[in-house]
């Protein structure tokens, strides 16, 4: 990072202070990060995150009073914070409030035991725009979501072209922008093209969706 160019400003949300102060000192050895906040309750972090207008939260989904769910769905109701993203901190692989939580417009989600340097790639690729899942994370919830015929799934995939399926294929792995980029030798802002035309192709709210879709068009088998 240059000078010029500011670093990503993270409030961090969790009733653990320990916690809270060992996740600020990781992040803030990074030149490129800097924790300018640390709350406790979920009423603290609305409350911050409106006051310091971060780029990234780190939520806590169990914390007393509001929890993170609760507050992960005020801040994005909120027009001065809903372009902030929440990355959710759990202690399961699929926790039972991790679809409610994705459904209230979290980013991301990451287990708590997870290295330092996923944590920090994990700011840094939600602060770029990507959904970003612990990979048990992910293919709990892609399962359990496949295994509900009652949800609404995205659209056909007859009208992608075919560099738009390799960019699919590749984000159902799990792949970030600079990984599909270095994959199929293209320009980053040509797989953001590809991923907005699949967006909107497929009808899908988010990347969490196109991964869904992969899953679900058999471009990426399934673990379980």
């Amino acid at each position: 990072m240059s000078d010029c160019e500011t670093p990503i400003r993270v409030v961090i949300a969790d009733d653990q202070p320990l916690l809270r102060h060992s996740l600020a000192a990781v992040i803030n050895a990074n030149h490129d990060m800097t924790v300018v906040g640390e709350a406790g309750t979920g009423d603290e972090v609305v409350e911050f995150t409106a006051e310091l207008h971060p780029d990234v939260v780190l939520m806590d989904i169990r914390m007393p009073g509001t929890d993170g769910i609760a507050a992960t769905r005020r801040i994005m109701a909120d027009p001065g914070t809903e372009s902030v993203k929440v990355i959710v901190l759990t202690m399961f692989e699929l926790d039972e409030y991790v679809r409610a939580a994705l459904q209230a417009g979290a980013s991301g989600f990451l287990l708590k035991d997870a290295h330092p340097d996923e944590l920090l790639d994990a700011i840094r690729r939600t602060h770029q725009g990507e959904s970003l899942f612990a990979p048990r994370v992910l293919t709990r919830l892609i399962e359990a979501y496949i295994a509900q015929p009652a949800v609404a799934k995205p659209g056909s995939l007859d009208g992608l072209t075919e560099r738009e399926t390799e960019v699919l294929t590749l984000v159902g792995h799990g792949l970030s922008n600079d990984e599909i980029a270095t994959t199929l030798t293209i320009s980053i802002k040509t797989v953001k093209t590809h991923i907005g035309n699949l967006l909107s192709k497929l009808q899908a709210r988010d990347r969490a969706h196109l991964v869904i879709a992969a899953y679900e068009s058999n471009l990426v088998q399934s673990t379980r």
